[in-house]
């Protein structure tokens, strides 16, 4: 402190850098000391042989871990994936956790494919002709995606997907050694025209797509389109991984993609994630035909089945009065949430313009000037304390202009949520100036 002219806060602070650093070594009571040197001689570990072992194929978790992190203290997050605490119902989770496990064979080796119950409840939510034997229960969403990519193509080859789409779609897709090749859309969804024309140019067999509340525009195919999509897809024999992830979003969700095809071609995902809790890892992968054999054989391998007590517990709670409560609970707090987020848009920044306004979900997809420096904004606004979502990383290939995706659960309440536009006003502000 003499030495340098500093403060006491200071140097702990300079000294726990250095102790994150490995340089030195803290003991309470004692205090710190410099760390010992590691011999870089012929004994020092060299792990460069793994870079040429591994191969030019690389597994890119960065987008997926930018959408899990958690804010700091003070800091406003206008990004995030999942129910905030107090919209997520712990208590009633916790007490069907508690019934579930006290049920005969609760921690037995549940059936491979999953609960019975449980493959049932999934068929019905699906709708259609789709019967419990057509279900499969993984360990959440993205485990249901990344077996898809890896059961229904081969690596090398093309999936179509929409442009923009869930970065942790083209992460999995990616980590199957697939290229993703981006499908435009409209206000309504995916363009059929556009995707037949796609289908045809790649000789690709897979489109990935997010129908109701997609992810990140909150577009919702209508019935009509279904079908168009549907009969591309069977026209290009390819297959159509239908990912409901937002289901439970909305008080009114349309047919699924499931329950209007006949021929195998949609792979349905159905999750209780988003409407629960993040750790609440289940959903359901709905196949028929010999994909569904490939994807049952691709789950056992990877990872036998699904823990049952956790089986047990999402079986208990949608099946009490608590799952209803909950349903309801969350759509309005949805609608009001949006609008609260639309209108603070409209009087703090103007020159951002969402893409519509959806009935349910989670986030507003926000069309910037065309002018501004995307990357230079989400840092600009990260230092003004909130945290948005970069709109570059929701693109399979360029984009098309600067974007945002701002979601409005994550915020602790619509004061804040007010305030977080407010510090993304004032830090779009400081870079005009």
């Amino acid at each position: 402190m003499r030495r340098h002219g500093v403060s006491p806060v200071t140097v702990s602070r300079a000294i726990g850098q250095l102790a994150a650093e490995g340089r030195v070594v803290t003991r309470p009571g004692s205090g710190a000391f410099v760390a010992p040197r590691l011999s870089h001689g012929q004994d020092a570990p060299d792990l460069s042989w793994q870079t040429v072992a591994l191969g030019d194929r690389t597994v890119d978790e960065g987008p997926v871990s930018v959408l899990l992190g958690s804010a700091p203290e003070g800091v406003v997050p206008l990004t995030g994936g999942y129910l905030r605490p107090g919209l997520r119902p712990d208590r009633q989770l916790a007490a069907a956790a508690a019934r579930a496990v006290r049920r005969p064979d609760a921690w037995a080796m549940p059936p491979l494919a999953g609960l019975p119950e449980l493959r049932r409840w999934f068929a019905t939510q699906a709708g259609g002709e789709v019967t419990a034997a057509d279900a499969l229960i993984v360990s959440g969403g993205q485990a249901a995606l990344t077996h898809a990519f890896r059961a229904l193509a081969a690596p090398g080859t093309p999936v179509l997907v929409e442009t923009p789409t869930y970065p942790g779609a083209l992460a999995a897709a990616r980590a199957a050694g697939l290229r993703a090749t981006a499908v435009p859309m409209d206000r309504d969804g995916v363009r059929p025209d556009l995707l037949a024309e796609a289908f045809a140019v790649t000789g690709a067999r897979v489109f990935f797509c997010q129908p109701t509340l997609h992810n990140p525009t909150g577009a919702t195919l209508p019935p009509a389109r279904r079908e168009q999509v549907l009969q591309v897809a069977r026209a290009a024999g390819a297959f159509v991984v239908e990912d409901d992830f937002a289901r439970y979003l909305t008080p009114q969700p349309p047919p699924t993609l499931a329950s209007m095809d006949r021929h195998g071609t949609v792979v349905h995902i159905g999750s209780l994630t988003k409407i629960l809790s993040p750790s609440m890892r289940v959903a359901a992968v709905i196949a028929r035909g010999p994909a569904a054999h490939r994807l049952r054989a691709s789950q056992l391998v990877e990872s036998f089945f699904v823990a049952r007590p956790l089986q047990e517990t999402a079986l208990e709670f949608v099946g009490s009065p608590a799952w209803q409560r909950h349903l309801s609970a969350v759509h309005a707090e949805i609608a009001a949430r949006r609008d609260v987020l639309a209108a603070a848009l409209a009087a703090h920044l103007p020159a951002a313009e969402p893409h519509l306004l959806p009935a349910g979900g989670m986030h507003l997809w926000v069309r910037l000037p065309a002018e501004t420096d995307e990357t230079a904004l989400v840092e600009a606004a990260r230092r003004n304390g909130v945290l948005v979502s970069p709109g570059r990383m929701y693109y399979p290939s360029e984009p098309p202009g600067p974007r945002l995706r701002l979601t409005h659960l994550a915020a602790a309440h619509p004061a804040e949520l007010r305030e977080g536009v407010r510090r993304l006003a004032e830090a779009l502000n400081g870079l005009r100036a």
